[in-house]
């Protein structure tokens, strides 16, 4: 009996067995189960769905704007809004205000933003903390609480319905998000780096802008972009201190289009377009440029 018996308890046991080595043995890489695979498809379509909200908006200013206008003799999908924008308005010229003020805010914002992030990142001291906390205070505050006291001493001086007003106020409003910016991307690069060129005979200065800038090109991108996008999309300021015609930027004179009985929107949308172009061809340019992390590795064989 218990001759007979033993087969059958060994092949339990090598069930057993197989069936726990089975269940330990490692997953191949790459395989996916099936709640995985059902999870990734949920995630999809909620990105989706999400993508197409979010788009819903885009598409309906592209084909408003290529509709007939009101009074318009033209049939189907039709260009005639855009010449009309061109032809007959200020279009261009507030095109041109637009792209001239924010293009400075860019340039000076990241021309301070990057030495002074350098000294936020690279300093230790009380001085610098001192300053570090500043611009936290300064960016907590909203723009709206500084524009009735900016507008009364902007007055005084004559910078009121002025392109060069409405640019200092941009600058000094990207200014501390752009210090912060480029200090968070200058903590990333080794500082080891920089004492290998201060022993090669390099000064703080040379450093700086032959290994630290050079190295910070994603950091420099962001901050321009943030600045672009600020000045680019602002309208509480440039309604509150521009006055004349010639001195609008595309968002005032956007507003000129709305009359009081009927809005001819075939217009409102062909502005809206111009408007998203400058952003749009910004990203597509610059996306190559950016990289996803640092150079942290680059001292490893050291």
């Amino acid at each position: 009996m218990s001759a007979e018996s033993s087969p059958i308890r060994l092949g339990k046991a090598a069930a057993v067995r197989t069936d726990t080595d089975t269940a330990r043995r490692p997953r191949k890489r790459g395989a996916i189960s099936s709640s995985e695979r059902r999870g990734q498809w949920w995630r999809f379509a909620v990105i989706l769905v999400i993508t197409a909200v979010v788009l819903v908006p885009i598409v309906a200013v592209l084909y408003l704007s290529v509709q007939p206008s009101l009074g318009s003799t033209a049939t189907g999908l039709t260009l005639e809004n855009f010449s009309k924008v061109f032809q007959q308005t200020s279009v261009g010229t507030w095109l041109k205000n637009s792209l001239l003020v924010t293009l400075v805010t860019v340039v000076v914002a990241v021309s301070v933003a990057a030495p002074a992030g350098y000294v936020l990142s690279r300093g230790r001291n009380r001085l610098v903390s001192g300053y570090a906390l500043i611009l936290f205070v300064a960016q907590s505050l909203p723009v709206v609480t500084s524009v009735i006291p900016l507008f009364i001493l902007f007055a005084k001086v004559g910078l009121v319905d002025s392109l060069t007003g409405i640019t200092i106020i941009y600058v000094g409003s990207t200014m501390s998000v752009a210090v912060w910016m480029m200090a968070a991307y200058f903590d990333s690069i080794p500082i080891s780096l920089e004492e290998a060129a201060w022993i090669d005979g390099c000064s703080v200065f040379g450093s700086f802008f032959r290994i630290v800038l050079r190295n910070s090109l994603p950091g420099l991108l962001s901050t321009a972009i943030f600045s672009f996008l600020l000045a680019w999309n602002d309208y509480l300021i440039a309604v509150v201190f521009l006055r004349s015609d010639q001195n609008y930027t595309l968002q005032i004179g956007l507003q000129t289009f709305f009359q009081q009985n009927a809005t001819n929107w075939g217009l409102v949308m062909a502005v809206a377009v111009i408007m998203m172009v400058p952003p749009v061809l910004l990203f597509s340019v610059l996306n190559k440029y950016f990289s996803v992390g640092g150079i942290g590795g680059s001292l490893a064989g050291r």
